[in-house]
C-alpha cells in the first residue's frame, strides 16, 4: 500500500516545496493538498467536520501554484489535488492548469476532485448547490475532451463550447487519474461512470470494506475492471494495526493528516510517519 501524506497549505505553515522534499526524502508516495478559494464571513453552510471551522479553511494557498512549487523541488513525488472544486474553477483554464502542472512534474500529477460543502462559497462563484454535481460531471467531460482531442468540442447543459485548440496536453495517457472524494453511494457510481478511483473520508467512510464491495460490485455491473479503480483513504489513522486493516480492505494509497504548522511540528511528525509508511510497504 502506498502512503502519502496531505496538509492545508497556509501562509503560516511550512513551505510547501520544503514540505515535498521532507516528504520525498523520507519515501513518502504523495502529497496532497486541499483547496477553498475563500469562506464567507456569514458561516451559514455547517462545516461536515464539527461545529467550529479550523481558520486553515481561509488561508489555503492556491494548489496548483503551490504544486507547481512542490513539482520544482522533487523528482519523484506525485503531487495532488485533494480536492480541487471543480465547480468553482472554468473547465478550459482548469483543463491547461492541469495539464501544465502534469508536464512540469513530468507526469506526477493526480487529480483529486469534489463537490464541496460550502452552499455560499460556491454561490460567490455562480454555482447552484443543487446543481453541483451535474456540473461537476460536465465539467470533468469536457476536459477529459481537451486533455485527449486535438480539436476538442463540447455540447453540454453546463458547458458548450465550438471546436478549440488548447494546449499543452497531459504527460500520462490518456490524462492524469482522477479521484473523486466523498463517501455516498452516488459518489461511488460517479466514479464507475467517469473517474479512475474512490478517495473518500476514514472518519466519514462508515463501514468501508462494505464501501469497497459495492464499488467493484457497480464497475463490474458497468463492465469496469474493478481493479482499475484505486481507493485513495483520506485522513488514514496513523497507526499500523489500521494501516495493516485498510490494505487488507483494498485500499491502494493511506492519506496521513498534517497539521497546518512551522516546520519544528512537521518534520519529527513526519519522521514518525515514515516509519508507519515503512511498516506496511
Amino acid at each position: 500500500m502506498k502512503v502519502g501524506v496531505y496538509i492545508f497549505a497556509t501562509d503560516y505553515a511550512i513551505r510547501v516545496d520544503e514540505l515535498a522534499r521532507a516528504a520525498e526524502e523520507r519515501g513518502f508516495e504523495s502529497l496532497f493538498l486541499p483547496e477553498h478559494t475563500h469562506i464567507p464571513k456569514s458561516r451559514k453552510s455547517p462545516w461536515p467536520g464539527g461545529p467550529n471551522l479550523p481558520k486553515e479553511y481561509w488561508h489555503t494557498l492556491d494548489p496548483f501554484v503551490a504544486l507547481a512549487s512542490a513539482a520544482a523541488a522533487t523528482t519523484r513525488l506525485r503531487l495532488a489535488t485533494g480536492i480541487c472544486l471543480v465547480i468553482e474553477r472554468d473547465p478550459i483554464t482548469l483543463a491547461k492548469e492541469v495539464a501544465s502542472l502534469d508536464l512540469l512534474s513530468r507526469g506526477r500529477f493526480i487529480f483529486g476532485i469534489g463537490g464541496g460543502w460550502n452552499r455560499e462559497e460556491m454561490e460567490n462563484h455562480g454555482t447552484d448547490f443543487k446543481q453541483r454535481w451535474r456540473l461537476l460531471r460536465e465539467r470533468v467531460l469536457a476536459m477529459k475532451e481537451i486533455w485527449t482531442k486535438d480539436e476538442p468540442e463540447f455540447h453540454g447543459e453546463f458547458v458548450d463550447f465550438d471546436p478549440i485548440w488548447a494546449y499543452p496536453k497531459p504527460v500520462q495517457k490518456p490524462h492524469p487519474p482522477i479521484l473523486l472524494g466523498n463517501n455516498t453511494e452516488n459518489a461511488r457510481q460517479r466514479v464507475v461512470d467517469f473517474c479512475d478511483g474512490w478517495m473518500p473520508i476514514a472518519a466519514r467512510a462508515g463501514d468501508l470494506a462494505a464501501g469497497i464491495a459495492d464499488l467493484r460490485a457497480r464497475a463490474e455491473k458497468a463492465g469496469r475492471e474493478p481493479a482499475s479503480i484505486s481507493v485513495s483513504l483520506f485522513g488514514a489513522k496513523p497507526e499500523e494495526a489500521a494501516l495493516r486493516a485498510y490494505q487488507g480492505m483494498g485500499v491502494a494509497r493511506a492519506l496521513l493528516a498534517l497539521p497546518s504548522a512551522d516546520r519544528d511540528t512537521i518534520l519529527p511528525l513526519l519522521d514518525r510517519y515514515a516509519k508507519l509508511a515503512e511498516a506496511v510497504r
